[in-house]
């Protein structure tokens, strides 16, 4: 169940008879802290460091121990142990250490060891396959550069957000705004019929004039309740925006508003530095990044046209102490080489064609994709332009409208106007004002869909 609050916490501007305004910046910040898609774009990042740290367990150290006995009708025929430790490195060399105990009267002669078993210290590395790059290394970059792709993801669920939320709140300052200006109507179109009412029953105005009036509160009296739905849908709507810190949704009271859209609004980018920032666009970004780990696959499927070709050495000592002085290939040593190439390569060939073909297709897409939010910044400034023109013009109308109003109010008041031209200059000027506020609040709409199609949002 949905609560009702009313947050303090959050900046709401304390007025009379108990309103409290709620400021479109005040409103952000408390979307940015609890709507659950910014909670999610958050955790887009811990899937990247999540991805981060199981690549990085490919290069854990692993401890092993291998045991294996046979007896058969009271032969001990061998009993084989051995135990150590594997470390990868992020060189390509696995370094290695093992103590061996093995007995048994038909244990096969290469495995015999001293009484107090017997001491390896030695590495394997590739000069083939795996040199330069190898599975683990590949995946533990390509985990690093999603780690970096997660981040941009996150910047553009919240440039989303951040865009929605706010022409959410203009839409609902702007019926707010549209329900106080029919709202005056009404009331001045009520204080009219009374007066000419009571006119017509003193004998100063005609029956007729009576009808006009009430019809005039009639239909404005209509276009204020139909203000008002689209006010309380416009409410709701924005409501949906608005959850607490236990991730509860909540309702503001009826007695919270919004700024007024008419505000003067200092806007911090210019489209110019606009167009600088589409090119670190975060769909942009995650482009890039996708071509990167395309390309790190690249080097490792062109890795795998080597020769395999992996090389064994091992220390052989009895007692660790020996170790440091157990000369290098001249005794007590074990080594081993390991050589394998496929004569066609045909399958590590298409392998890497499909790669190459990949970042071709990637890269053809990036191209595009850039045109395209190029293409739509042009056009959002354009509109944001325009827009900004059209409030300007709508601005002056308005005067000219509060003007006229004035001037036939002043008539009328000498005898020389009908209360039917009075009412037609009201329509005119309500009418005016209403497409006044929606004009207000298309332009600091337009205004966020720039900063959306730049890239920008909550975190610039």
């Amino acid at each position: 169940m949905r609560r009702i609050i009313l947050l303090l916490a959050f900046g709401l501007s304390h007025l009379a008879h108990g309103q409290e305004m709620l400021s479109y910046d005040n409103y952000l910040t408390w979307v940015r802290a609890f709507h659950p898609v910014a909670k999610q774009a958050d955790i887009t990042v811990e899937f990247g460091e999540l991805e981060l740290r199981a690549s990085r367990g490919g290069f854990d150290p692993r401890l092993y121990g291998d045991y294996e006995a046979k007896r058969f009708k009271n032969t001990n025929y061998f009993d084989k142990r051995e135990g150590g430790i594997v470390i990868p490195t992020m060189a390509g060399v696995e370094l290695k250490g093992l103590v061996e105990y093995n007995t048994g009267t038909l244990l096969n002669p290469e495995l015999e060891v001293p009484e107090d078993g017997l001491a390896a210290f030695g590495a394997s590395f590739n000069l083939g396959q795996g040199l330069l790059i190898d599975k683990r290394r590949a995946a533990l970059r390509q985990a690093q550069v999603y780690v970096e792709s997660t981040k941009a993801e996150r910047v553009q669920i919240l440039n989303d957000l951040f865009l929605e939320s706010t022409e959410t709140y203009w839409a609902w300052a702007s019926d707010y705004q549209n329900v106080k200006v029919l709202e005056g109507g009404v009331k001045l179109a009520e204080e009219r019929f009374q007066m000419v009412k009571e006119s017509y029953i003193q004998g100063d105005f005609p029956a007729i004039d009576t009808v006009e009036a009430y019809t005039q509160l009639m239909d404005r009296t209509y276009r204020l309740q139909t203000a008002q739905i689209q006010f309380f849908k416009s409410t709701q709507f924005l409501n949906t925006f608005l959850w607490d810190e236990n991730n509860e949704p909540v309702d503001l009271l009826e007695s919270v508003f919004p700024e007024n859209v008419l505000d003067l609004t200092v806007f911090d980018y210019n489209k110019e530095s606009m167009r600088e920032y589409i090119f670190q666009h975060p769909e942009l970004k995650m482009t890039d990044f996708a071509i990167e780990s395309l390309q790190i696959d690249r080097r490792y499927k062109a890795n795998m046209l080597l020769p395999v070709l992996k090389v064994n050495y091992n220390f052989l000592v009895e007692n660790i102490n020996d170790f440091q002085v157990s000369p290098f290939l001249e005794n007590n040593y074990k080594l081993g080489a390991t050589f394998s190439m496929p004569l066609f390569l045909r399958g590590e060939r298409g392998d890497l064609g499909l790669a190459k073909a990949k970042i071709n297709f990637k890269t053809y897409e990036r191209d595009l994709k850039l045109l395209k939010l190029t293409t739509k910044l042009e056009s959002e400034i354009y509109n944001f332009e325009t827009v900004e023109q059209q409030l300007g013009v709508y601005t002056n109308n308005v005067n000219g409208l509060q003007k006229l109003l004035k001037g036939e109010m002043t008539r009328f008041e000498i005898g020389e106007s009908s209360l039917f031209l009075v009412n037609a200059r009201e329509v005119s000027l309500i009418s005016a004002q209403t497409t006044l506020n929606d004009l207000a609040a298309k332009r600091k709409s337009a205004y966020a869909k720039m900063l959306n199609a730049a890239g920008l949002g909550f975190d610039n």
